[in-house]
């Protein structure tokens, strides 16, 4: 039996987006304001808990792109959080289908990223890696506000890629 080769691919994550006006993303170069001040992703919420403000999930999100011949095995993710009131409740990736009507989810990763941190930890793995030639990849970061003063900062996001 031959072992698929692993490798870790790093992102840009200063490229997610919010998913609704609840939740704001920034940049600070100077500091994050959290811990020692390491500047990152800046993620911030208007309102308490993990509901968007128009309904559906409290998310940042990004479009992934992956080096021909790998799948996507997994994420991980650098963090730093300013209380574990506000965390980072669910790791998601889903695929965009051909035609693009929907996007079906493959990684639904519900651990709770509470521990303040600086930390990095790893997805859980989806059944089956995810092969990008068949459609986009979407990366979302579910949210839980617990204060409206809180910062999530991620420092870094790299993708678990198999041959």
């Amino acid at each position: 039996m031959t072992v698929a080769a692993k490798v870790t691919m790093w992102i840009n994550h200063l490229n997610f987006i919010p998913g609704d006006s609840s939740i704001t993303t920034s940049f600070d170069a100077v500091s994050s304001g959290v811990g020692t001040g390491l500047s990152g992703l800046i993620i911030k919420s208007s309102t308490i808990g993990d509901i968007a403000t128009g309904g559906g999930n409290k998310v940042v999100e990004t479009a992934l792109e992956v080096p021909p011949g790998y799948r996507v095995n997994g994420v991980r993710i650098c963090y730093e959080l300013s209380s574990n009131a506000t965390f980072i409740e669910q790791v998601r990736l889903a695929q965009v289908q051909n035609p693009p009507g929907n996007a079906l989810v493959l990684l639904d990763d519900a651990t709770h990223l509470t521990t303040k941190g600086p930390i990095c930890v790893n997805s859980q793995s989806p059944a089956t890696p995810i092969d990008p030639t068949t459609g986009s990849i979407l990366l979302s970061f579910r949210i839980n506000c617990g204060n409206t003063a809180d910062r999530i900062v991620v420092r870094g996001v790299g993708l678990l890629l198999v041959v």
